[in-house]
């Protein structure tokens, strides 16, 4: 009677254990959304497409060239100034009221900046221009960079620029006058998450780019081996032509989100994705987005103005030219 007793209340217990084993993670019907798509619609419904990052909402672009000397005092009350160059040469010179802070801080140091927009600077904008892009998608959407960083507020502090042009595509067999290629369509990069929430995806993909820090490729080694990288000219088309390219270069601008464009970009891992613009402040940019996506990228460093300062096609943003350092005051 016992046994008979035990086997009946076993039976019993089956179908409960059957129904509670079973959540919506096991169920064969329930399809989640890829990671890559959750994020990409995130960011596109909240202002966060690349071009969003490139230019706020509010119009305020991801740049902010040094002031005149006169309005000096309101552009220093305006910003909370963040200094991520190295200690000792932010100690050797650094901007009225600047706080020097590691590139790994910088998301602390948003919040801890209250209402006043966040300005980065570095030595040539680069570096800056990378942080404020992360800092954007963060939620720190009207964050600046200073164009050309401590190179362009005073000659003291602009040796990084000034040692950094050159013209080392002029002559080289790898450099070319052709039309762009058309746009190849590839799929959608495959990152992954235990999230289906579209603000949590970016925010930990943010929190790992800042993590891996700034993602350059050189220009000489871009320039020697094309074929190695995808490379993207991140220029008009005819500047596309006028400039030159490198060789196998690809021409996709507009690159955002909501029309697609993205889709000419090689999602492989290890394809090393090169894009490159007039001054690699653009690019960088560029390239933070596109890491926070899942896209294997890269900054080419200084851009034309490190391939091909003589060029005839230079309208604006040639260093040295129409691009000077001010003669604005240092702090030690």
């Amino acid at each position: 009677m016992k046994k008979l007793s035990l086997l009946l209340i076993g039976l019993l217990l089956i179908p409960s254990l059957l129904l509670t084993s079973c959540d919506k993670g096991d169920d064969p019907d329930v399809v989640l959304t890829p990671t890559f798509t959750v994020l990409k619609d995130y960011m596109i419904n909240n202002n966060l497409d690349i071009d969003k990052i490139l230019t706020s909402p509010a119009g305020a672009k991801f740049v902010q060239g040094a002031p005149a000397e006169a309005d000096l005092a309101t552009f220093l009350a305006k910003y909370y100034i963040i200094d991520i160059r190295g200690a000792a040469d932010f100690a050797a010179n650094h901007i009225q009221g600047a706080k020097n802070v590691p590139f790994a801080n910088i998301l602390a140091e948003g919040a801890a900046a209250g209402t006043k927009p966040v300005l980065v600077v570095c030595y040539t904008g680069q570096t800056a221009c990378y942080a404020t892009a992360l800092m954007r998608m963060y939620g720190f959407s009207e964050t600046q960079a200073l164009k050309w960083g401590m190179s362009g507020w005073n000659p003291a502090t602009a040796g990084s620029w000034n040692n950094n042009t050159g013209d080392i595509a002029k002559d080289s067999p790898n450099w070319k006058y052709t039309a762009a290629p058309a746009p190849m369509v590839y799929s959608d990069p495959a990152i992954s998450s235990l999230s289906q929430d579209g603000a949590t995806i970016l925010k930990s993909r943010v929190e790992l780019a800042v993590q891996e820090g700034f993602k350059t490729v050189k220009n000489s080694d871009v320039l020697a081996n094309p074929n190695n990288y995808f490379i993207n000219n991140y220029f008009s088309s005819a500047d596309y032509t006028a400039f030159g390219h490198f060789d196998t270069a690809n021409k996709i601008l507009p690159l955002t989100l909501a029309d697609n464009s993205y889709k000419g970009l090689n999602p492989a891992p290890g394809a090393k994705i090169a894009t490159y613009c007039y001054t690699g402040q653009t690019s960088a940019v560029v390239t933070a987005c596109l890491r926070v996506l899942g896209y294997d990228a890269y900054s080419l460093s200084f851009g034309m103005n490190g391939l091909y300062h003589s060029n005839s096609a230079w309208t604006s943003n040639q260093w040295g030219v129409d691009s000077k350092p001010k003669n604005l005051p240092l702090v030690q």
